[in-house]
């Protein structure tokens, strides 16, 4: 890992009539909708790193968990990988 900053993201995921949503919470406009568990966070995790590099540029930056990273840094993260 190189030195920087890592932002950690709480993706809330919900089953609807089409598959799943995944949404996150205090980050206005970041959700999504995917077939599956996956495709569902990972579409809601794309849409999260747009409107964040949106609002970079305009030195708005949301109040996010952020973990400095170190070459000695580890992380633990849950990620989920179906539902039974």
């Amino acid at each position: 890992m190189s030195n920087g900053q890592a932002v950690l993201l709480s993706v809330v995921l919900e089953a609807n009539d089409d598959g799943y949503l995944a949404s996150v919470p205090g980050l206005q406009g970041a959700f999504a909708e995917g077939d599956t568990v996956e495709e569902a966070v990972f579409n809601c995790v794309d849409v999260a790193k747009l409107i964040l590099a949106y609002r970079a540029e305009r030195d708005d930056s949301p109040a996010l968990n952020r973990i400095e990273l170190t070459p000695n840094t580890r992380m633990t993260m849950a990620i989920p990988v179906g539902v039974a």
